[in-house]
């Protein structure tokens, strides 16, 4: 019975050993037996409620079962491929050797999958750790396309969220989320592959998980958050470069008794719907109020004609907060921070206004700008000032290099990414952020506004004053007072 049983099985299976030793059978095999060991290296993150690691998630939910699916279509397609070649040919035998050790062809196929496994199992062990964090870092979504991420990838490494892993905020945990990511961005893979994305990349991104799914897993609007102090430098054009400050006290308050700007706009009872005129979200036509207080509906007294009629949105951290790690500056503030922080000399004649200049200036590209901006900063003092310059040189060339610096934080020509192109949503003086609804024109049916009163968000203790006596009697001074409240 069991001789009987082993012709049988040898029946189908000894041409199925046979016609198995040709290149594409033997591909199928060690892509089956490569995903078979990655598979099994992520297994013990795969048998969780969640996987941590939208990444592990491709690899082990999409990846590796492509790639293990077409090694079994490979295996049988080149037994086919094979018995009709040898068909063909006349070499097909009639027979086939018993299914044992003295088999040549069965030997083989088994030294090549035990190597085979024996290799991957190498290489698995070191490549799929190393691999999903690879993919986790900041490199990987920063400089795989160095180009079309540039701008937003150094805008990232000068944030306050610097630390953190791209994937945190744009994807964050669970498994449907860096599904539907990974989706939506298969149209970018090929737009960067044929050079088609559009240059600057359009903001914001209208696939963004909710900010109550990202940024509250470290933010969140129940968390008790004082009042803060601001200080807001300015560095006049004159000659002396002329510094002033601004504080503030800005009303930061808490989601727990609905004060505040965040209680106001984001505590646990209140949901506020808006209705933006187009994509970019600049101009808002429409506003809903659901919250402690009742409902209350506005809308802009003038809106604009021929807009999208877009769907409301329910506001969230990122409609104030639209640039918490890829914020660019309009050149005044930007070379205010410089000088502020020491990067360029406060010290040197017109310093302020010749920075401006020199970074409004147009430029092909960032290595014009690169060869332009220090050596026309240098020339400036080396031919007004030549005492001053022969004195500071090295002074000169460092704020020169601080010059550069804010330019290509905020300039890329190659994306066609100049000032003002990103407007950052936080406060109302380079772009109309608050203003877009707090701008005295959006009115409900009873005839109520929605407040343009400075005192609700911020207290003004000076303005524009040389030294200002608040700053005194709480005991900051020096720069640190605004490098604090700038974040």
């Amino acid at each position: 019975m069991p001789e009987n049983t082993q012709d049988q099985g040898g029946r189908w299976l000894s041409p199925v050993i046979y016609l198995s030793n040709n290149w594409i059978s033997l591909a199928g095999v060690v892509i089956v037996t490569t995903a078979t060991v990655f598979w099994l290296f992520l297994l013990p993150t795969t048998i969780k409620a969640a996987v941590s690691s939208p990444y592990i998630g491709i690899l082990a939910y999409m990846g590796i079962p492509t790639f293990f699916f077409l090694g079994l279509l490979l295996i049988p397609l080149g037994m086919e491929i094979q018995r009709r070649k040898q068909k063909r040919a006349g070499l097909y035998p009639a027979g086939f050797p018993p299914l044992n050790w003295h088999n040549r062809e069965l030997r083989k196929l088994v030294y090549f999958i035990a190597a085979t496994t024996f290799a991957n199992l190498i290489i698995a062990s070191q490549v799929s750790y190393a691999a999903v964090n690879y993919m986790d870092s900041v490199g990987f979504c920063g400089q795989t396309c160095h180009t079309v991420m540039q701008p937003e990838y150094t805008a990232f490494q000068n944030s306050p969220h610097s630390r953190l892993e791209c994937v945190n905020c744009h994807i964050g945990p669970g498994a449907s989320w860096f599904v539907r990511s990974k989706l939506s961005g298969v149209g970018q893979v090929f737009a960067v592959t044929f050079n088609t994305y559009p240059r600057p990349i359009p903001t914001p991104v209208q696939n963004l998980r909710p900010a109550r799914e990202t940024c509250e897993q470290c933010h969140w609007p129940e968390m008790y958050s004082h009042d803060r102090i601001r200080v807001i430098p300015s560095y006049a054009d004159d000659q002396t470069n002329t510094l002033t400050k601004t504080v503030l006290l800005l009303k930061i308050g808490t989601g727990n008794s609905g004060i505040g700007i965040h209680g106001t706009h984001v505590g646990p009872d209140v949901r506020i719907y808006y209705t933006p005129a187009d994509e970019s979200r600049q101009t808002i036509t429409r506003v809903e109020y659901n919250g402690p207080k009742g409902k209350a509906v506005y809308t802009a007294s003038d809106p604009p004609k021929g807009g999208k009629s877009l769907p409301p949105r329910l506001m969230d951290c990122m409609d104030c907060h639209n640039r918490p790690a890829h914020t660019f500056r309009m050149p005044d503030p930007a070379v205010n921070s410089a000088m502020d922080a020491g990067e360029i000399a406060a010290d040197l004649p017109f310093a302020k206004k010749e920075s401006l200049a020199l970074l409004k200036a147009k430029y092909a590209t960032s290595d014009q700008a690169a060869r332009a901006i220090p050596a026309s900063f240098e020339n400036f003092y080396r031919q007004s000032y030549p005492a001053i310059y022969a004195q500071k040189q090295s002074e000169i060339e460092a704020s020169a290099r601080g010059v550069l610096g804010v330019f290509n934080r905020n300039v890329f020509p190659e994306m066609n990414v100049t000032w003002g192109d990103y407007p950052n949503d936080l406060g109302h003086t380079d772009f109309p952020g608050c203003f877009r609804c707090h701008d005295g024109s959006h009115t409900s049916a009873g005839g109520n506004t929605i407040t343009q009163d400075c005192t609700a968000c911020h207290n003004i203790l000076a303005m524009d004053e040389a030294n200002p006596k608040i700053l005194t009697e709480l005991g900051i001074t020096g720069s640190q007072a605004s490098k604090d409240a700038g974040q």
